[in-house]
């Protein structure tokens, strides 16, 4: 099973997003990529995913253009932004999905405030991709 999961700046959500579904099942072939990607994955992001076991040290925000050849079984966005200018795959796509998530990253409040909004993004996600994770794998049996 492969899925590519896409926002915008590849930064927050979609970092997440990766993390938590390759946790889930570590059998699937898990990416995710930007449509304009930041220069790094939020520092707030890598710590919440942390505190739940899933280190995204290595991670990096990726272009999604380097992908738009290849075959997938599920394209994922999770920014209405991704959605809005997800580029057309030449790679054969079977299914497209959008699941949206607030952007963290546009929270203002204090550290505790915002670091509290990074933690409910995550959670959401979570629960979100175990009932993905869960529907593919009965999909596939």
């Amino acid at each position: 099973m492969k899925i590519l999961i896409l926002c915008t700046g590849n930064r927050c959500r979609s970092q997440m997003a990766h993390g938590i579904l390759q946790q889930l099942e570590p059998s699937f072939k898990v990416h995710s990529a930007g449509v304009r990607p930041a220069s790094e994955v939020h520092p707030l992001a890598v710590q919440v995913m942390k505190e739940i076991g899933i280190d995204l040290n290595q991670h990096y925000p990726k272009q999604v253009d380097r992908y738009l050849n290849e075959p997938w079984d599920y394209v994922i966005t999770v920014c209405g932004g991704a959605r809005e200018t997800c580029p057309l795959f030449s790679g054969e796509v079977r299914h497209r999905l959008h699941i949206g998530f607030d952007d963290p990253d546009a929270f203002t409040g204090t550290p505790e405030e915002i670091i509290t909004e990074f933690r409910r993004v995550r959670d959401e996600i979570r629960a979100s991709f175990e009932q993905l994770a869960q529907a593919i794998r009965e999909e596939e049996s």
